[in-house]
C-alpha cells in the first residue's frame, strides 16, 4: 500500500507514463473504438434565468441524436454571463475522471462543480412517447463544489489554462488567478480604470462615471501571453503570464474601427478576443459589435471581417461569438468562426493568399483587406432533423431564427473520418446540435462560400440562453466505478502566489 501511495503522489510521471497504457486496456480512448460506437457530448448551458442546465446528446453512427437530462443546478441569484470547463483528471486505473466546471453570474460570484467525464451507463428515467417527458440521466459525480468570492463586480469571463488554474475577469477590472488544489487566490493582474473625458456612460457605469471591466481575455497557447479587452476604452491589452505584468498597449486607429463599423458615437471596444493561427504564423482576433479585426503578432492589423446580413437590406449585422476552429490535422491550419445575429455561424479564412483587397475609401491609407467567406451554416436552410419531441424543423416558426448566442466547435474522430459536431445555443432556448465534415472548411478546397452542416436534432431548453460550452465525453467504465478524491494537478506556474499586478498607463 505503501508504494503505491508513492506512485499516486507522483502526478506527471504516472500520468505520462506508466498510467495510460493500463488505462487503454480497461477503457479504451474514442479513435480506437468499434465500429458503430455512439458519440456522446455533455452539453452545459448557463441563462438569464440564473439556471445552470447540463443534458447529454448521444450521436449514433447513422447520425440519430437522443438528448437527457444530467443535471438541472439553480445556480446563482441573477444571470449567469459565463462557463468554463477543465481538462479531465489523469486516468487512474478503476478510478472516474472527472471535470470542473466554473460558472460566472452577474451575482459577483464563481460556482464550482464536479462533472463526470464519462458518458452514463444508463437512463434513469426514460423519455415516455406522446408525452413531454424528458429522458433523465442521474450521475453522483455531478455535484457542487462550492463557490469563489474573488471579485467585488460581475463576472464577464472564466478560463482554465490547465486542471491547476482558473482565470477569471470581472467588471472591477481584474483578472483572477486562482489554484485549484485549494481554490486560493493566488495573484490579482489589475487593468487601468479608462478615463471619463469622452466616454459615454453606459448602462453599468455609475452617474457620472464611465463604464469599467474586462470585456473578454484570451491565453495564447503557449501559456506565457494574454490579451484582454476592456470596457471604456478603445484599446486592447497585452499581458505577460510569466511575470504577471503589463506587455503592452495596442490602441485602435480611427481608420481601423472605421472599418468595422464603429463610428463617433459607438463604445469602440472590443467584446471578444482569440488567439488563433495560420500557415503565416501565430494571430488574434479582436470582435466588435458589428465585425472584426485580425492582427498578427507584430501587432498590425492583418485583415477585416465584417458579416454580411441575410436581409439585403440591412447594412450590418450583430456579432455574438467568435473562436478558431482547427479544420486540419496541423495546428496551423485554422479558420475563423463566428455567430451573428440573424441565426448563423460563418466560416473564415485569414490566410494571407485568401485576403480579398479592398476599394480604398476617404483615407488617405488603403482599406483593410477582408478575409474569404469559405462557408455558411444555416439552420433555416437545412431540413429534415428532428427536434427533441420528435417533430420536423419545417413550421413556418422557424423561418425567422433568433440569434446564436453562443456555439461550441469539438472535434470528433480522426484523418478521412474527422468531422466537427457544433453545439449552438439560440436565444429562445433552443439547443442544436449540427454535423459537419472537416474537410469542408479547408481553405484551399473551397473555391467560394457554400452552405455546410447538417441538422442533427435540436432540444428546448426553456431558458433564455446566454453561454454555452460542451465536451466529448470518454467511454463508460464497465470495470466497476470508484468515485475517489484525485490528486496532484499539473500545470502553469508562471505567476508568482500572492502577487498582485497591475497596469497604470494613462493612455
Amino acid at each position: 500500500m505503501a508504494k503505491r501511495k508513492r506512485n499516486t503522489n507522483v502526478e506527471p510521471a504516472a500520468a505520462t507514463v506508466a498510467l495510460p497504457s493500463k488505462k487503454i486496456k480497461s477503457t479504451p480512448q474514442p479513435p480506437p473504438k468499434s465500429p458503430g460506437s455512439p458519440t456522446t457530448i455533455q452539453i452545459i448551458a448557463g441563462s438569464y434565468d440564473r439556471v445552470l442546465h447540463g443534458l447529454t446528446a448521444v450521436i449514433s453512427q447513422n447520425d440519430d441524436v437522443e438528448f437527457a437530462d444530467t443535471f438541472l443546478f439553480n445556480a446563482h441569484a441573477s444571470a449567469i454571463r459565463c462557463l468554463a470547463l477543465s481538462p479531465p483528471s489523469a486516468p487512474v486505473p478503476k478510478q472516474t475522471q472527472k471535470v470542473i466546471l466554473a460558472s460566472g453570474s452577474t451575482d459577483e460570484r464563481i460556482n464550482l462543480y464536479h462533472i463526470s467525464a464519462h458518458a452514463p451507463s444508463y437512463v434513469t428515467v426514460p423519455a415516455i412517447a406522446g408525452l413531454s417527458a424528458k429522458a433523465v440521466i442521474e450521475n453522483p459525480q455531478n455535484k457542487e463544489l462550492g463557490s469563489l468570492l474573488h471579485h467585488s463586480s460581475s463576472v464577464t469571463g472564466l478560463f482554465f489554462p490547465n486542471r491547476s488554474k482558473l482565470l477569471s475577469s470581472a467588471e472591477d477590472n481584474t483578472i483572477a488567478v486562482t489554484r485549484t488544489r485549494d481554490w486560493s487566490l493566488l495573484s490579482t493582474i489589475k487593468a487601468p480604470v479608462p478615463k471619463a473625458m469622452g466616454r459615454p456612460s453606459g448602462d453599468t457605469a455609475p452617474l457620472g462615471g464611465t463604464p469599467s471591466g474586462v470585456n473578454d481575455f484570451a491565453v495564447h497557447p503557449s501559456m506565457k501571453l494574454m490579451i484582454s479587452a476592456g470596457k471604456g476604452e478603445r484599446c486592447m491589452r497585452l499581458w505577460n503570464l510569466v511575470t504577471g505584468k503589463k506587455a503592452g498597449v495596442l490602441n485602435f486607429d480611427r481608420e481601423i474601427l472605421a472599418e468595422v463599423g464603429e463610428g463617433k458615437f459607438t463604445s469602440g471596444e472590443g467584446r471578444k478576443v482569440a488567439w488563433g493561427a495560420t500557415d503565416a504564423g501565430d494571430e488574434f482576433c479582436v470582435g466588435f459589435d458589428k465585425g472584426a479585426v485580425v492582427f498578427g503578432m507584430d501587432s498590425k492589423p492583418k485583415c477585416k471581417v465584417v458579416p454580411q446580413p441575410r436581409d439585403t437590406k440591412q447594412k450590418w449585422t450583430k456579432i455574438h461569438q467568435l473562436c478558431y476552429v482547427q479544420v486540419g490535422q496541423e495546428e496551423d491550419i485554422q479558420v475563423l468562426a463566428m455567430s451573428t445575429e440573424d441565426g448563423r455561424i460563418l466560416f473564415y479564412s485569414t490566410r494571407p493568399a485568401d485576403l480579398v483587397a479592398q476599394p480604398a475609401g476617404k483615407a488617405k491609407d488603403a482599406a483593410l483587406p477582408a478575409a474569404k467567406l469559405i462557408a455558411v451554416l444555416d439552420a433555416k436552410d437545412i431540413q429534415g432533423a428532428k427536434n427533441d419531441e420528435g417533430k420536423g424543423k419545417t413550421t413556418k416558426s422557424e423561418e425567422n431564427l433568433p440569434r446564436i448566442k453562443d456555439f461550441v466547435v469539438l472535434n470528433v474522430g480522426e484523418g478521412a473520418s474527422k468531422c466537427l459536431i457544433i453545439a449552438a445555443a439560440r436565444s429562445d432556448g433552443t439547443l442544436m446540435v449540427f454535423k459537419l465534415s472537416a474537410s469542408d472548411l479547408l481553405p484551399e478546397n473551397v473555391v467560394e462560400a457554400k452552405p455546410v452542416g447538417k441538422l442533427l436534432g435540436t432540444y428546448k431548453t426553456g431558458n433564455r440562453i446566454t453561454c454555452l460550452k460542451a465536451f466529448v465525453m470518454l467511454p463508460q467504465l464497465n470495470d466497476g466505478e470508484d468515485y475517489g478524491d484525485e490528486s496532484g494537478f499539473e500545470g502553469f506556474d508562471g505567476i508568482e502566489e500572492g502577487g498582485e499586478s497591475s497596469s497604470s498607463d494613462s493612455e
